[in-house]
């Protein structure tokens, strides 16, 4: 990853999560994410930072074998947005890191809430002024669980750690993508929900 902050990302300055710290403790309950967890991401953080690339093209290439996810990365007319693809690794690279880094604070439940805004039509293609289609289906943002997560394994393993440091950066690196997925979904409720 690079000194500078990828164009685009603003974490510590957008607008504050409708989710309190005090649902937040809950949401981390429900997943049953631990202290020894939040250990456990620091250290695949220290693992993961010089494969971020690679994890990127692992996931990149997934997209671009489904015509079906590739399109939100697409004009209305199928033309793949090449800067858009771009710009837009350069922010999952960054949050590879600051899943494994960032302390869950209000900047973190902020940024959280902003990236599940810029999948909906609230303030998709807003940040890099892309033409691309209006939002990705909530049904995605769900699925993409499993291969954010199945992926992430052999990069935790590279390093030479035994099996259960591995094990433990793993379930710990599943239960941070489940619980900020579910972040990510609250701008696609209404209140009633």
């Amino acid at each position: 990853m690079s000194a500078q902050p990828p164009t685009g990302y603003d974490y510590g300055s957008t607008l504050p999560s409708p989710v309190s710290r005090e649902e937040l403790v809950r949401l981390e309950a429900s997943v049953l994410f631990t202290a020894e967890d939040e250990q456990a991401l620091r250290m695949a953080g220290d693992v993961l930072e010089d494969q971020v690339e690679d994890i990127l093209d692992v996931w990149y290439a997934f997209v671009a074998s489904h015509p079906h996810l590739v399109a939100y990365f697409a004009t209305s007319d199928g033309t793949v947005l090449n800067d858009y693809l771009t710009r837009v690794r350069a922010r999952f690279g960054q949050w590879i890191m600051d899943t494994c880094r960032r302390p869950h604070n209000e900047d973190w439940l902020s940024y959280a809430h902003e990236i599940g805004l810029r999948h909906t039509k609230a303030k998709k293609n807003q940040t890099d002024a892309a033409d691309s289609v209006r939002s990705v289906p909530l049904r995605y943002m769900v699925a993409f669980i499993y291969p954010i997560t199945a992926t992430m394994r052999p990069f935790l393993a590279n390093k030479g750690h035994d099996e259960t440091a591995v094990e433990s950066m793993y379930q710990a690196w599943f239960k941070s993508v489940t619980l900020q997925t579910a972040l990510w979904l609250q701008p696609y409720a209404t209140d009633q929900w």
